[in-house]
């Protein structure tokens, strides 16, 4: 596509951890790279994650090529970590705790079991053993047949890995347009050559890797490409600030729960999430007793069952693939034209932001992203 020596002109749509990524890795492999996101950085599906790092579960529940880019993603925040010791104060590696309902246990076992056999770190601790693995867990909580913990999983602060990842690319070069709108592809004899902000300015570019999360599927319609949709909407409530020894991520039957940089909590469920109703005009309505029932569960899973209250919450949706597997690489209808569209954005950030960047520069495929290509749905 282009000889090594080119410098080419790259357009990446999305100012979440996905574009932002790949955009500095762009930047420090020589391309010209605009940065284009409709308000703020970090203010989509990255706002709103919890941003667990891990490949957890049982057979069935992914590839096998996905488990390992997964385990690559978390291969290269530990990179990350070790290169910049300030990281530790929004990405830790303090393991993962879960645990079935007690009235189902099988699937779980068959999970730990999995996991086991594919060298991925998993132990079965009884209720009496959690407290010497992970603080800040109410043991009561535990069901009788016990939980699983993963000590090499973690999470991280997408706001604060933007931010650092933003640096990075500005200092490399790079240029961020913020406000810009519902940015548009322009696509003319048959690849993309700009990118359109809702404005109208326009960007003439080489390559466009368009990173909008859940917006992606929509946008390459017109081309006539489809990538199956099955986003849902996510609901993260965050407490204020608070004394607690949690400090790895607890996923349970009820509630998912983190502590985050400043001390407070952050925690979700799939049960919250679809309490939200979502307005014909696209806004959305949180009730307070959705919330309030979210704390609670929260609450009952932590030593000490504090009383919690919320801060703040984010509500939108949570990009998912049809099959529930990555999309990420080139669109083969549309020259030039790439995309990121992915359920472990957090989990996959570095690491699809790296291959991603090679592709679009190089102009070869990565045989890591070759399970993950858009023409799988052709």
């Amino acid at each position: 596509m282009r000889n090594s020596s080119s410098s080419p002109r790259v357009a990446v749509v999305g100012g979440g951890v996905l574009g932002v990524s790949t955009a500095a890795q762009l930047a420090r492999r020589g391309a010209q790279v605009v940065l284009v996101t409709a308000a703020e950085l970090a203010d989509g599906a990255s706002g709103r994650s919890l941003s667990w790092l891990n490949s957890f579960g049982g057979p069935g529940v992914r590839s096998q090529a996905y488990h390992e880019l997964r385990l690559l993603g978390i291969d290269r925040y530990r990179t990350f970590a070790h290169r910049d010791p300030s990281s530790s104060a929004y990405l830790t590696f303090d393991g993962g705790l879960t645990w079935a309902a007690p009235d189902a246990p099988e699937s779980h076992r068959s999970a730990f079991d999995h996991m086991r056999r594919c060298g991925y770190d998993a132990q079965w601790l009884s209720r009496d053993e959690v407290a010497d693995w992970t603080p800040g867990v109410d043991p009561a909580a535990i069901p009788d047949d016990g939980a699983i913990f993963n000590p090499g999983e973690g999470w991280v602060d997408l706001d604060a890995l933007v931010a650092r990842l933003a640096a990075d690319f500005t200092a490399a070069g790079g240029r961020v347009v913020t406000g810009a709108g519902a940015a548009s592809v322009v696509v003319e004899g048959g690849r993309a050559t700009a990118v359109r902000t809702e404005s109208g300015q326009r960007i003439d570019v080489d390559s466009v890797l368009l990173a909008t999360g859940a917006a992606v599927p929509r946008m390459v319609e017109e081309y006539g490409v489809r990538i199956p949709d099955a986003t849902p909407v996510a609901l993260l409530v965050r407490t204020p600030p608070m004394d607690t020894a949690l400090r790895a991520v607890l996923n349970t039957p009820h509630v998912a729960v983190r502590p985050a940089p400043d001390g407070s909590l952050v925690m979700d469920s799939d049960a919250s999430a679809d309490e939200v109703i979502v307005h014909p005009d696209g806004t959305y309505e949180v009730k307070d007793a959705t919330v309030e029932q979210l704390l609670q569960e929260a609450s009952a899973v932590l030593e000490g069952n504090p009383r919690l209250t919320a801060a703040s919450y984010g509500v939108g949706p949570k990009p998912i693939p049809g099959d529930g597997e990555p999309v990420l690489g080139a669109v083969e209808e549309v020259a030039g034209l790439h995309v990121a569209f992915t359920h472990s954005g957090a989990t996959l950030a570095l690491i699809a932001g790296e291959l991603l960047a090679e592709e679009i520069v190089t102009g070869e495929s990565s045989p890591l992203l070759a399970a993950f290509s858009p023409a799988r749905f052709r």
